[in-house]
Order: structure tokens, then sequence, then C-alpha cells
């Protein structure tokens, strides 16, 4: 029996989300259990991709992500796959019908990641975006909706926005490590070796402008889902107003982060805030 195998595959996409982002990690064990595990396997394909690209220096990233390519195309095709990763993520892709344009284009924003640098247009940025961060919003979306087409519609752009939002918190939270470590820079039009009050203050209010329209659709999400999403951008919506008060060039030269005890006090208020039925 296949059961065995596939229970081994959704746990070690738990164990990947638990391990690489505590804070994910958190606001995904508030969804409800029927859509909990499939928000794992998403996760745990989008990570791994992320990390061939970003952290496998001393090997051969074009030829591992090329193998990654092969594998998911083959676990996409016949329903199985001996990485457990992309196991997990081939039974919630066929579940909920995701797009498969949607992870073709998540794949090319990875590809990206092996030789691009610098992001010099708005138009380069906006695509980078959206493969990297919007489209994986929509597949969560799928899932948070059920498969529901016409949700799923009504639901689009405000995922999509929620998603923007979220990458370009870590972008503006990871400046340090992706211009100094990685020689990367995705904010056009910024030069990150002098990040100036002004240039940070432009991208905190696209940032906002993103998060006001993703709460939109927080509102009309599912109950199942409303309260996971919401401490999500809880959280991301706290890092956004520290990285906010926090001087231009101290954010060039260390990582801000939300200290633990400040994601369990935004978790309970969140919750007061979710039964009080404000959200």
């Amino acid at each position: 029996m296949k059961t065995t195998f596939d229970q081994v595959s959704y746990q070690c996409s738990k164990i990947v989300t638990e391990s690489y982002s505590t804070s994910f990690a958190l606001a995904t064990k508030m969804l409800h259990g029927s859509i909990r595990s499939d928000i794992y396997n998403i996760y745990g394909f989008v990570r791994f991709a992320d990390e061939i690209v970003d952290t496998f220096h001393d090997y051969d990233k074009e030829m591992l992500f090329k193998k990654f390519e092969e594998e998911l195309e083959l676990a996409l095709a016949h329903k199985i796959s001996l990485n457990p990763i992309l196991n997990a993520f081939q039974y919630t892709y066929h579940k909920y019908d995701i797009p498969r344009h949607l992870v073709d284009s998540f794949m090319k924003s990875m590809r990206m990641d092996l030789t691009k640098n610098i992001y010099k247009t708005d138009q380069e940025y906006k695509d980078y975006i959206y493969g990297s961060a919007d489209v994986v919003g929509l597949m969560c979306l799928k899932v948070f909706v059920k498969g529901d087409a016409e949700a799923y519609e009504n639901l689009r752009e405000s995922a999509m926005a929620l998603g923007s939002a979220f990458q370009k918190v870590n972008f503006l939270r990871d400046v340090k490590a992706d211009f100094e470590e990685l020689n990367r820079s995705y904010f056009p039009n910024t030069n990150l070796s002098q990040l100036d009050e002004a240039s940070k203050q432009n991208i905190v209010a696209e940032i906002k402008a993103d998060f006001e329209l993703g709460y939109q659709g927080i509102l009309a999400l599912p109950v199942e889902a409303k309260f996971g999403v919401y401490t999500a951008y809880k959280y991301y919506s706290r890092l956004l107003q520290k990285l906010q008060n926090t001087p231009s060039m101290d954010i060039k030269n260390a990582r801000i982060r939300v200290p633990n005890y400040e994601k369990f006090g935004l978790l309970a208020k969140s919750y007061v805030n979710y039964k009080l039925q404000l959200v």
C-alpha cells in the first residue's frame, strides 16, 4: 500500500515547514485540520526549490535545479515521486486542481535566481514577484477555498497582493544577506549599498498598499482558513512596522526579527479578534 509512504511524505513536508519557518508553521497550525497538511505540502515544495538557488553554494546549483525540475515533471505526470516532498506536493496539486501555469511561473522565478542578480525595471521586479510569491498565494488559495472556482476568482487579486506583501517584507528584512552574500538587488531604482530613508519608506508604502488589498480578501476567506491567514498577516504587519521604525542603515547591517514572545502575543490578540468576529 502506498498509504504509508504518502503519510511519511506529508510528515516530511510538515518537518520542512517547522524547521525553516517558525512563523509560517505557527500560522499554519491555526488552519483547520482539513487543509493544514496541504499547506505544508505546498510550503515544502517551494522551500526546497528556494533552498537550491539560495543556499547550496558549494554544489552545482544548475544541475540540482534541473534534476528537481525533472523530478517535479515526473511527479505531476505519474502522481508519485520517490522524493517525499514532491510526492506530497503532487497529491495536493491534483487534489485541488492547481493550475499548471502557477507551478511553471514559480519555477521560472526560481530559475532566474540562478543567474539574475539585479532587477533594473519595475516590470522585471513585478514578473519576479508574481512567480516567486503571488502564485504561491494562489496555490494556497486553491486549498483555502477547497477548489471552488468562483470563490477562487473572487479572492484571486487579494491573494496575490498578500503573497506580494509577504515577499516584499522578506526582501526588505533580508537586504543584508541578499545584497552582500548573494549579490542580489530585487528593488528597482534603489541603491542598496546606500539604502536611504526615503527609498525605504517608498518600499514600505508599496507593501502597505499590498497589505490593504490582501486584508480585504482575508475577511472573505472560508472559516477553515481565515484565522491562520490572519495570523500570518498580523505577524508580517508587525515585522513591517519594525522595519519602518528601524533606520535604513541598521536594516542594511542587521536582520530585523519579531521575537518569539511577540509572536505569541500577536497570536493571542489575533485569536481574540477572530473570536469576537472583528475579522
